[in-house]
């Protein structure tokens, strides 16, 4: 076979890959794959060797690309972002930059409050309440020493910035309530900070009142591992009171000092990169964006990318809109001169020219797929990609039921691999599983692992949709088990596919404010409101997703059995045509073999 038919496929490819892979249409890779009996979307993993046979269908020589070296990729991804961006710098241009700082705690222990205090006490800033209430980001000046503040609303923004690859913040204040001490929401918090790897501060606020009891909250940080600096830790924990102003210096002063420490450097004499913070389109001046220079310097003039959208600097406006000619690193700054407005999280670079950023725009639009080390974050694929060697360190995040059950979960985990390859619980609490846990495990490339937990379906759907893994299990031991063979890369497939039932459209209703609903007689097996379904029209799939509603007569119905008529509605589809066929289908758990060392 002649060497332009030759294709080098990954050991796991999505069927979109495939298709570019081989310069083809994705449909056509699907319908390879019916042919073959394997049910695909156009997102969805397959393994080398199904994936040589369809090329091999197609009229190309498959070829197996050659793994990842382990070292290369486990370096690479622990190393924080702004490492990463002067990698290839010379150390001769290298200078210490202002350190960006991030605000997490509790809800009620005075997040706002402290950053309101630091904010009043600030030289450079202005007036106080002025733009940095629009703009997200603030410098305040310290003994000559600038650092950078972003005000984010929490956790949950912090670790949907980092969802997106975003990676601003170089420390986190954790902000405790002396009279209060550590809450739930406390703890996830340290998690996600604990997640991006970035050092923790501790700030213990409210210590004015007289209910303030901070030996007590010393001792529940030294619980969690922040065991303080005067309690011969290595935390630096800073008694402070917003409301009174106590204690800001000395907050500030350990900021540097942690920053000192850590030697958060950039190169100011290179084309800027760094991360979109906020953007909007103002009415007077178009597409705006505030942006954070994490390296390089960013000129008035210089054509730059963020994301899928380009443009030329036309303005830069400091904290306080006014203007300004450049913006070095940590410096937040407001852009002027994009063709639309890009998204948060976005990462951004200077290019030599307009032309160069149109073009890099266009192939990031095409494309909008991330390659990563490991392809996707699910308990089956991530076992394959340890048999590889491109894995060494498994994220989990563990939800129970009870507060009782996570010490015995955590420690039969913690037991688990070896040296070259351990479990790395980020985040364990009681509660049922939600889309802050779905943003960290997309951040940290984490499996969700619940106890008895409930999870809702819209935030199933969301997870299903980032390719997130979220398994429940019953039994303590079942869940051990199978993250134990996950990391000796024995794991098989667990979910197999089961058809439960097919029904016929028979009549079409187009129902106000609720949209199409098709009148069907299921034909075989039942049709079941908890299923997943797929339309086939003229033996052609042409849908798959889930049911909105199922209806027999007026009321809502669980299932409907065989021979009798149903009202039927699809969530995101509204075509259907009388003689279609839907097929109802389940995923259930394949139960694994025992396996003897």
């Amino acid at each position: 076979m002649g060497q332009e038919h030759l294709v080098t496929i990954p050991a796991y490819v999505t069927v979109r890959q495939l298709a570019q892979l081989m310069n083809t249409s994705p449909i056509d890779v699907i319908k390879e794959l019916m042919n073959n009996g394997v049910m695909a979307n156009i997102n969805q993993q397959i393994d080398y060797d199904t994936a040589a046979i369809v090329a091999s269908e197609m009229g190309f020589e498959p070829l197996e690309e050659a793994p990842l070296v382990a070292e290369e990729v486990s370096e690479d991804v622990l190393r924080p972002l702004w490492e990463r961006l002067y990698a290839h710098e010379d150390p001769a241009h290298l200078k210490n930059r202002p350190p960006v700082v991030t605000i997490l705690g509790h809800v009620d222990h005075g997040k706002t409050s402290l950053l309101d205090a630091i904010r009043q006490t600030d030289v450079v800033g202005g007036e106080v309440g002025g733009i940095t209430q629009h703009m997200g980001a603030y410098q305040v000046m310290h003994r000559d020493r600038k650092i950078t503040f972003l005000d984010t609303p929490g956790h949950e923004a912090f670790t949907a910035m980092r969802a997106r690859g975003a990676h601003t913040t170089d420390i986190a204040v954790l902000v405790v309530a002396a009279d209060d001490g550590l809450m739930p929401q406390t703890i996830e918090a340290l998690n996600h900070a604990r997640a991006a790897r970035v050092p923790i501060i501790v700030a213990l606020n409210k210590i004015d009142k007289p209910t303030a009891q901070p030996d007590v909250v010393r001792k529940q940080l030294s619980e969690v591992g922040l065991t303080p600096d005067d309690w011969g830790g290595d935390t630096l924990c800073v008694p402070v009171s917003a409301k009174k102003k106590i204690g800001l210096d000395d907050l500030l002063e350990a900021i540097i000092l942690v920053a000192d420490s850590h030697e958060i450097k950039a190169n100011p004499d290179r084309p800027a990169v760094g991360t979109v913070l906020e953007s909007k389109l103002d009415r007077s001046r178009g597409a705006t964006a505030t942006v954070l220079v994490q390296n390089g310097t960013l000129h008035i003039g210089d054509a730059l990318v963020a994301g899928t959208i380009h443009g030329r600097v036309r303005q830069l406006l400091d904290e306080s809109r006014e203007p300004i000619e450049e913006a070095g690193p940590s410096t937040p700054v407001i852009v002027l001169g994009l063709s639309e407005v890009p998204s948060a999280g976005d990462l951004f670079e200077v290019v030599p020219s307009d032309r160069v950023a149109r073009a890099l725009a266009a192939e990031r639009l095409e494309a909008q797929t991330v390659e990563v080390a490991c392809p996707t974050i699910t308990l089956d694929d991530l076992s394959a990609c340890i048999q590889q060697g491109k894995v060494k360190e498994l994220n989990l995040i563990i939800k129970v039921d009870v507060q009782g059950s996570i010490e015995p979960i955590v420690t039969s985990l913690q037991r688990l691999g070896n040296e070259d390859l351990k479990v790395n619980v980020i985040h364990a609490a009681a509660g049922s599983i939600n889309e802050s846990d779905i943003n960290l495990a997309i951040a940290s490339q984490a499996i969700i692992v619940g106890f008895q937990a409930t999870i809702d379906p819209s935030v199933r759907r969301v997870a299903e949709s980032k390719g997130i893994d979220v398994r429940i299990y019953d039994i303590i031991y079942k869940l051990v088990d199978e993250i134990n063979l996950a990391l000796k890369g024995l794991l098989g497939p667990t979910y197999v596919e089961k058809v439960v039932g097919w029904a016929e459209v028979r009549q079409i209703f187009d129902i106000p404010k609720v949209g199409q609903i098709a009148g069907c007689i299921v034909r075989d097996g039942e049709a079941r409101r908890s299923a997943r379904a797929r339309v086939f029209r003229n033996k052609q799939e042409i849908h798959q997703g889930y049911i909105a509603s199922l209806r027999r007569f007026e009321k809502d119905a669980r299932s409907v059995r065989s021979g009798f008529e149903c009202g039927i509605g699809l969530e995101d589809f509204h075509e259907f045509h009388v003689g279609d066929v839907i097929q109802f289908y389940v995923k259930e758990r394949e139960e694994q073999a025992a396996t003897n060392d």
